[in-house]
């Protein structure tokens, strides 16, 4: 995956959103499924890529 360095981080919220799944889904899947995430000081981040990547590859049904 090439990585865009022009690409927006994108927060707990918007991926949540982006998913369809609620926020606290989001919680399970980084510490149980490995979701690509960021901490950034209290806040996780993400790149819709690296997530977008993560979905295709099926990793959340592991």
């Amino acid at each position: 995956m090439t990585e865009n360095i022009n690409e927006k981080w994108s927060s707990l919220e918007e991926i949540a959103n982006h998913l369809g799944v609620s926020k606290d889904t989001i919680y399970l899947w980084i510490s149980n499924k490995n979701l690509p995430a960021h901490k950034i000081g209290r806040l996780w981040k993400f790149k819709k890529s690296e997530v977008d990547e993560w979905v295709r590859r099926g990793d959340g049904d592991k």
